[in-house]
């Protein structure tokens, strides 16, 4: 396809960007765990892949010590689904699904990743990351419209990042509302950040932020998340990850807004599995709806780094299927809580950086929009 004009998100992933071009002024707030989180009663501790994660009565998990979030009664399910969901569809996926990060806690309880492994990698430069220079780089759908829910199947591979550049690179999806500096966002997203963590795998994550306080938070970082799958363990390694030329592998991702409790709830799969949602007491813009959304990859690197880290597959776009990563099934909940094909009319597919990254294969079917994205930084 013809490549569209580039595009640059206003709020990325996980990062409160300050400026639109070029180098940009981060305002990072990362949060000690350990001084946020207390953990009454600890059911057992579970490993998975080297992941410390500790099982937690659901009702006494980190989210509910959120101040919005005092006397918080937890919803086990959505009270229902947008029109036009299939639970269980018999759609024909050209991928395997990718299998999310199982710690087998009783029902009851939840999985919580402890903090020491990441305090222990990340210790010496959390500091560094305050007000560091960064460049920013995207490729992917950005789309306006009155938004109730968002979902994509998104191909997972395992980009390679310099593991002493603190950059990182990952793939999702987000929505958002809310006036530029105080936006209110929730996003999806799988991400390799050897910096963070101390390996290059591509883990799983939730994250989110509230215009009113501008801090940026992601798993059970902070309070605010309510998790209630017992199994799956946010911001763990995802296991089957897609092969160049190979097998290839995605996680069908669902963020949509419960009409009954106004809560955004995050499913997963093609059986629509809750893992959790974010209440909507959290939010001041997004307690109705959203306005904006992207889907697509997005790369960090500090500006005194040379290190552009790969996206997607580490290969351009214009290779298609099996080669370049792709997201699919693209789709949003309407006003009327239908889930409906994007507005074409209303969406900007690009990349910031097309000698880097590029986005091809840009089509629309029944089944949603559909592109190929992403592309090697400066890896050869």
């Amino acid at each position: 396809m013809k490549e569209r004009q580039g595009i640059r998100v206003a709020l990325v992933l996980l990062y409160l960007v300050l400026g639109t071009r070029g180098s940009t002024k981060t305002i990072i707030q990362w949060e000690n765990a350990s001084e946020i989180l207390t953990y009454p009663q600890v059911n057992k501790t579970m490993m998975q892949d080297g992941d410390v994660y500790d099982c937690i009565d659901v009702n006494r998990q980190p989210a509910l010590n959120h101040p919005f979030l005092k006397d918080h009664k937890i919803q086990m399910k959505p009270s229902s689904f947008p029109i036009g969901v299939n639970i269980n569809s018999s759609v024909l996926h050209v991928a395997s699904q990718a299998d999310l990060p199982i710690v087998e806690c009783s029902t009851g309880m939840v999985p919580i990743l402890r903090s020491s492994r990441r305090d222990q990698t990340t210790s010496h430069n959390t500091d560094q990351f305050i007000n560091k220079d960064v460049q920013i780089e995207e490729a992917g759908i950005r789309y306006s419209d009155d938004l109730h829910g968002v979902q994509a199947t998104i191909n997972v591979y395992e980009p390679k990042v310099y593991k002493d550049s603190e950059g990182y690179s990952q793939t999702g999806i987000q929505i958002d509302n809310g006036p530029m500096g105080h936006l209110d966002s929730i996003t999806a997203f799988y991400s390799v950040s050897p910096s963070y963590f101390g390996d290059s795998f591509a883990r799983f994550h939730v994250g989110w932020r509230d215009g009113v306080s501008n801090k940026v938070c992601f798993d059970h970082n902070c309070p605010g998340f309510v998790q209630v799958s017992y199994n799956v363990g946010l911001g763990g390694r995802l296991q089957h990850v897609s092969v160049y030329n190979g097998p290839q592998y995605a996680i069908d991702i669902f963020i949509f807004k419960d009409p009954k409790t106004n809560n955004w709830w995050l499913v997963y799969g093609q059986d629509k599995i809750p893992l959790g949602y974010w209440p909507s007491s959290l939010f001041t813009h997004m307690k109705d709806k959203g306005s904006f959304s992207f889907w697509g990859g997005h790369v960090s690197r500090p500006t005194a780094s040379p290190h552009y880290p790969q996206m997607g597959s580490g290969h351009f776009a214009s290779e298609g299927y099996g080669k370049a990563a792709f997201i699919g099934s693209i789709q949003i909940v309407d006003k009327n809580n239908k889930l409906v094909t994007p507005n074409e009319h209303k969406q900007l597919v690009g990349s910031s950086d097309l000698r880097k990254y590029t986005v091809d294969g840009y089509r629309v079917s029944k089944d949603g929009m559909h592109i190929y994205y992403g592309g090697p930084g400066n890896f050869v």
